[in-house]
């Protein structure tokens, strides 16, 4: 099958992913990820568009601002073409944490059924949360999944968040910086565990600035998520995260 692949072939300031990253692209399927949201979506338009016309292969610096409904700060530099590249794969049968557990599983809601959701759903251990998956439309979601976790497709995410318990531990990583705020000022006024959002020191700033301009305290938010020294795979930023929810969770080391 014609395929094209993009290639992150340089950075600049505030990026999701690093020089070298790849991935495939069919007329009707994926392998692999630069990053997901925003970017990934206009990369993926672009490279069918030159699947589609046979166009040549072409390089393209994409800011990450206000155009992509981004504020990273930093642009990427991205490379179409037919040359194949080594992919950046989502691990296929990961090892997972395994945890006993004792007692009701806490509530995680998780916003966003992207590469890095899907990360998360992997790296959670079996029976360890009680897990509520959000997204904007049900086509966003993988086919198989597990029938203990509850999918729940929305247009208005922001007012699920509004009502969702507050109990509830929260992990937000949609494919829309805007979601994104709206979900953060949505939880910040029904309450929660603990909240935690995907995205670069520059994201969180500009967030933290505009979530105080709304008369909120984003203090108890914690941003960015995960632990930079595993890398920016989906799978090790879910795994610095998995592994500190737990901890936060109290639940068996």
């Amino acid at each position: 099958m014609t395929a094209l692949y993009v290639e992150i072939v340089a950075t600049k300031g505030s990026a999701p992913r690093d020089a070298g990253t790849a991935m495939k692209v069919t007329p009707t399927a994926i392998s692999g990820t630069i990053g997901g949201g925003a970017l990934e979506y206009k990369a993926i338009a672009r490279a069918r568009t030159l699947l589609s016309t046979a166009g040549p292969d072409e390089t393209r610096t994409l800011p990450l601002g206000p155009g992509l409904g981004q504020c990273c700060g930093g642009s990427v530099t991205l490379r179409f073409t037919r040359t194949p590249k080594p992919l950046d794969r989502i691990a296929e049968g990961r090892e997972t944490l395994t945890r006993p557990r004792e007692g009701a599983a806490p509530n995680l809601w998780l916003w966003g059924a992207g590469h890095v959701g899907r990360a998360v759903v992997r790296a959670c251990p079996r029976g360890a949360f009680d897990l509520t998956w959000i997204d904007s439309a049900e086509d966003r979601f993988p086919t198989d999944v597990d029938t203990d976790i509850t999918v729940i497709p929305t247009v208005d995410m922001a007012r699920l968040a509004a009502r969702a318990p507050t109990d509830a531990h929260h992990l937000i990583f949609t494919y829309s910086h805007d979601i994104d705020l709206a979900l953060c000022a949505a939880l910040l006024g029904r309450g929660f565990a603990s909240c935690g959002l995907i995205g670069s020191d520059t994201k969180w700033a500009r967030f933290q600035k505009r979530l105080r301009q709304a008369g909120l305290d984003p203090a108890s938010i914690t941003c960015p998520i995960g632990d930079k020294s595993l890398g920016k795979h989906p799978d090790a930023i879910a795994e610095g995260t998995v592994h500190a929810l737990l901890a936060q969770a109290k639940a068996p080391a």
